[in-house]
């Protein structure tokens, strides 16, 4: 079932107080949007926004719609620009609820595989009281009582048809689904899902950021290409004059290839030739940081940064030593990280083998991706 995300990001937040908006606010350094947004990674997201702040989302790199005076009405303008699309359900989510997991995440997609919605939920364990100007004036059973979380997920279609029928108003789009009879299942929430809506939860929040275990995947790749006719080689972005060039549908250059396929693998993305066929004529001869740079792309899409990342190359000629540093430095250009980070350094294989017969250059390559 293609599901898509909507997250709802255009209130003003004004109980949270501060020159912007809540969910434009810096929680670990980066705009609490940019913490929701990679929450989804790897899922198709639209984000329903308030006109001001188009130049804001435009750095989040997700496609963006204009959300209305209230709540609802935001949320009807995502689902409205969801129709037609192919997507055959919806996760509705708060954009100032920043610390949603993978595993509530989960949750709720299975749970539509047997109700027309699904809502996380944590069932209320502190007394409840009524209070009268400052005093305690009566107490409630809290039998059966929840406290109401996103995101909030249904089949598109009848979630859409439901707010179009509706008046407006609603608290939330659970409130909306029922109106128009449907089913929705609660699912366990998580504690940690809070909506940041005064100063102190952002306090709250980063608490349990610097607390999660970090999310850190390496891959590894390898790649061969034999020597050919040609003066130059290009390696790790550097090009070297050479008695021989180096055979291959693109620039051959083995060195950034080995790590493009690293990233790749870090994400289980496979390999360079899934992203950039080489049974398509557009790539032919193409400059290798191409590769590289949609990798690292993909990466920081998903939330992830580059923890390190280390290339060996494997020849007899031409010698790496002297270029070592210039490939370093022109490879930590291309992904936009400090060249402490990156690491090329060269070996032979004691003349044994096709390296060692100068009939090519092979190179391995180790890439960690992390995500906090």
């Amino acid at each position: 079932m293609r599901t898509a995300v909507i997250i709802v990001a255009a209130g003003r937040g004004t109980r949270m107080g501060g020159e912007i908006p809540k969910q434009w606010q810096l929680l670990a350094g980066k705009p609490v949007l940019a913490h929701t947004v990679a929450a989804f990674a790897g899922m198709q997201v639209l984000m329903v926004i308030h006109p001001e702040d188009r130049d804001r989302a435009a750095a989040l790199g997700v496609p963006v719609v204009e959300g209305g005076a209230t709540r609802d009405a935001s949320v009807r303008a995502g689902l409205a620009a969801l129709e037609g699309t192919g997507v055959e359900a919806v996760l509705i989510h708060d954009g100032a609820r920043p610390l949603v997991s993978c595993g509530l995440i989960d949750r709720l997609i299975a749970a539509l595989d047997r109700h027309d919605g699904a809502a996380p939920a944590l069932a209320v364990t502190d007394a409840l009281w009524r209070g009268t100007e400052g005093r305690v004036s009566g107490t409630l059973d809290r039998t059966g009582l929840y406290r109401a979380q996103t995101p909030q997920a249904f089949r598109l279609a009848p979630i859409l048809a439901a707010h179009r029928a509706h008046p407006g108003g609603a608290a939330d789009d659970v409130e909306v689904a029922r109106a128009a009879g449907l089913d929705v299942v609660i699912v366990e929430g998580d504690e940690s899902n809070l909506k940041l809506t005064y100063p102190g939860d952002f306090a709250r929040a980063e608490a349990i950021l610097r607390g999660r275990t970090m999310d850190v995947r390496l891959g590894n790749g390898y790649d061969v290409h034999a020597f050919c006719e040609g003066d130059h080689v290009w390696l790790c972005g550097v090009k070297l004059p050479h008695g021989k060039g180096l055979l291959g549908h693109s620039d051959a250059d083995v060195g950034m290839h080995a790590l493009t396929d690293a990233i790749y693998g870090a994400m289980a993305e496979g390999d360079i030739g899934r992203h950039f066929p080489p049974s398509d004529p557009q790539w032919k001869g193409a400059a290798s940081h191409i590769f590289l740079s949609h990798a690292i792309a993909l990466a920081r899409s998903r939330g992830f940064d580059l923890g390190n990342c280390d290339v060996t190359l494997v020849c007899e000629r031409p010698k790496i030593g002297p270029h070592a540093l210039e490939m370093q430095a022109e490879i930590a250009r291309i992904m936009a990280v400090e060249a402490g980070r990156v690491s090329v350094k060269a070996t032979t294989s004691e003349r044994l083998g096709f390296t060692g017969r100068e009939e090519g250059i092979a190179a391995i390559a180790t890439a960690t991706l992390v995500r906090a």
